[in-house]
């Protein structure tokens, strides 16, 4: 069963066609993303307008060519998986539109997915991927969030941010400290060559009980910090490295929390400040103590993919789940109302 997926919630086009019959990482028959980086560099930010136009012009040759690399015509299609939010409506309305569409064509069934399921699901194309029950860290420009998932479709939220997310919190200092677009990224590699310690920033709301994260604070300590420094090239490199070191110390410390309150030992992390390098060693390290294990996708399926909504909709289509013709998008949209997956 060849399922396409489609994912354009943000400033990201994916596509990939996943083979639920092969399944694990040999099932991922092709995908490709095109990033909208250069498109809104310019404004320093997601223009939701341009993004939605831009995923007008990339789709459909992006389908094209993913289905070539997998050596298939669109007739060889099963199913069409689609992302229906949460994200930017006019986005969200591109992917949903055609996917529909293409459904409807082919005469398939077709399935409107969570993107952060999406997201929460992506580690589990990779091999040796663990079975339910476990904790989910779901960490992203948009989100972070830990979850218990004592199945795929039963989730619980036991924790999420109640202001910024962990990369918005990575932007938003690269920014302040006259980093380019998209920020969170070129501050990680600066903070490889920062000295640890020099800047010793608080770890947010770990003091207290709880597992929800605020990450506010944290970024007005920096501007302080960056304000009364001589912002020489290492002090940057050396503030970089301070609020990378608070951020992992922050996720690392609620994570085992997370862990203790689910009564597990096996923690997924996904999402885009997933990739960091410093985040997985500190988590893997934190799991390993603990006897259990961290698992993370490949870097290029933790920023928005097509993979992992082709593998979300593939498992919901074999499940029997489908949605009617209607064209669906859901800018906010609470993960816990999903159905569960009943095979």
């Amino acid at each position: 069963m060849n399922v396409l997926g489609i994912e354009t919630s943000c400033d990201e086009t994916g596509v990939a066609v996943y083979d639920i019959v092969t399944g694990g990482a040999a099932g991922l028959r092709a995908h490709a993303v095109y990033s909208q980086i250069a498109l809104h560099a310019e404004y320093g930010g997601v223009v939701p307008e341009l993004a939605s136009r831009d995923h007008v012009r990339k789709l459909l040759p992006l389908i094209r060519q993913t289905l070539d690399e997998a050596g298939l015509k669109l007739s060889d299609i099963d199913g069409v998986a689609y992302t229906a939010g949460p994200g930017l409506v006019g986005a969200l309305l591109v992917g949903a539109a055609v996917g529909r569409s293409l459904a409807w064509a082919l005469e398939v069934p077709a399935l409107a997915v969570h993107h952060m399921e999406g997201h929460l699901l992506a580690p589990l194309l990779e091999d040796g991927a663990p079975e339910p029950p476990f904790v989910a860290l779901l960490v992203s420009g948009g989100h972070t969030q830990l979850i218990a998932v004592d199945a795929i479709g039963r989730y619980r939220l036991l924790g999420e941010t109640l202001d910024d997310a962990a990369g918005e919190a990575f932007d938003k200092t690269a920014k302040m400290m006259g980093l380019p677009y998209p920020g969170g990224p070129h501050l990680a590699r600066l903070a490889e060559q920062g000295v640890p310690g020099r800047f010793k920033f608080a770890r947010p709301m770990t003091d207290r009980p709880g597992l929800d994260f605020s990450f506010s604070g944290l970024k007005t300590q920096v501007l302080l910090a960056w304000r009364d420094c001589d912002q020489s090239d290492q002090t940057r490199a050396d503030i970089a490295r301070g609020f990378e070191d608070a951020v992992v110390d922050t996720l690392a410390i609620k994570c085992e929390r997370a862990l203790d309150a689910a009564g597990c030992d096996v923690l997924i992390v996904a999402g885009g400040v997933g990739a960091n390098k410093r985040l997985r060693a500190k988590l893997a390290e934190m799991c390993e103590r603990r006897g259990g294990r961290a698992c993370f996708p490949r870097p290029s399926l933790c920023t928005d993919n097509g993979a992992m909504i082709a593998f979300a909709g593939a498992l919901r289509l074999q499940a029997g789940q489908y949605d009617d013709a209607a064209i669906r998008a859901t800018p906010r949209w609470d993960m816990a109302t999903l159905p569960g997956l009943v095979a």
